[in-house]
């Protein structure tokens, strides 16, 4: 197993109380969201040895807004760093297009190339951090992360908000009809 979720935040108590807390609210507030709401969450599982790599992504592409909004909140869980699958980002790469959607298709989910723009040929950031740090993703960031090689694990807690404000595609593979989305309190 690599990840539990998606709706953690509404469905359990205890991650309702961490995801919903004041202090996210003023983050949400000084990225500027004007109407956050909390789409998704994630706990993350990258076991010592066998954890496995994540490629080059962008949030966007699974959590599409008109216009883009989502904003990942990631929380390390454990120390995260190059030996077990710290997160990678390319720097200024949020200023670059989206490159594709995974969206709904009748009854399938597709990725589709929105535009064939490549990652930035840039060095990749390691975004090493201590437990219980907070990393804030732009939804078009390209973010990566390698392999657990080590002996430690390497958990965490994803948060993905949009700004209400933004349409929500409807073709999105995530819909919620009968779990509203809600914001801060």
């Amino acid at each position: 197993m690599n990840k539990i979720g998606h709706a953690l935040h509404d469905l359990d108590p205890v991650f309702d109380r961490v995801s919903r807390q004041p202090r996210l609210a003023a983050v949400a507030r000084e990225i500027a969201l004007v109407e956050p709401l909390l789409l998704q969450s994630m706990y993350t599982f990258k076991q010592p040895g066998i954890g496995g790599e994540v490629g080059w992504h962008q949030d966007a592409t699974y959590l599409y807004t008109t216009p883009i909004t989502v904003t990942g909140l990631w929380f390390a869980l454990d120390d995260a760093d190059r030996d077990n699958g710290c997160l990678l980002a390319l720097k200024g790469g949020h200023r670059g297009p989206l490159r594709q959607r995974y969206r709904r298709s009748g009854d399938a989910k597709v990725t589709k190339t929105v535009d064939p723009t490549p990652w930035p040929a840039a060095e990749p950031v390691v975004l090493e951090v201590r437990r219980g740090s907070l990393v804030v993703l732009h939804g078009l960031l390209p973010h990566a992360s390698s392999a657990n090689r080590s002996s430690r694990p390497r958990h965490a807690y994803a948060l993905h908000l949009i700004d209400g404000r933004a349409s929500y595609d409807a073709d999105n593979w995530l819909q919620r009809p009968n779990l509203p989305l809600r914001g801060f309190p």
